[in-house]
């Protein structure tokens, strides 16, 4: 369990760093142009960021549609990678329970994010669970 714990904070620092310099998941990680801090990245996390970027448009629309009255583009950059993260996770990986994405994703917002972080993302992803567990996630395949 510690072993994904840190994949997912090198993930979400990999992810933030996109975010800020607009450069490829890919580009990052050939350039090695990202902290090793966490460590040697793990196959958890090549696979959580691969995962993120291949299926964004899709995860943000989920986001979106979810999370009443806010535009992922407007979401504070480090609440917007880990909800790609969870989102990510809870969607399209089955060895994740819903509950673990979710637990993880809030310990990293109240570490990470801002004051009111982890009960914004423990919201848009517990009504994320709620949605997807109901079928109610019908929506365009990925772009």
């Amino acid at each position: 369990m510690l072993e994904r714990r840190r994949a997912r904070h090198q993930a979400l620092h990999i992810l933030y760093q996109r975010e800020i310099t607009e450069e490829s998941i890919g580009r990052i990680l050939d350039e090695a142009s990202y902290s090793v801090e966490e460590g040697q990245l793990t196959g958890f996390a090549l696979e959580v960021l691969t995962g993120v970027e291949a299926h964004q448009v899709r995860l943000d629309r989920i986001i979106e549609g979810i999370s009443e009255n806010w535009v992922v583009s407007r979401m504070p950059l480090v609440d917007r990678s880990i909800l790609r993260l969870a989102a990510y996770e809870m969607l399209y990986r089955d060895d994740v329970p819903d509950s673990v994405a979710i637990n993880e994703a809030v310990e990293m917002a109240k570490v990470y994010g801002g004051e009111d972080s982890s009960k914004f993302v423990n919201g848009i992803l517990g009504r994320l669970a709620e949605v997807a567990s109901a079928g109610g996630l019908v929506e365009a395949p990925d772009e």
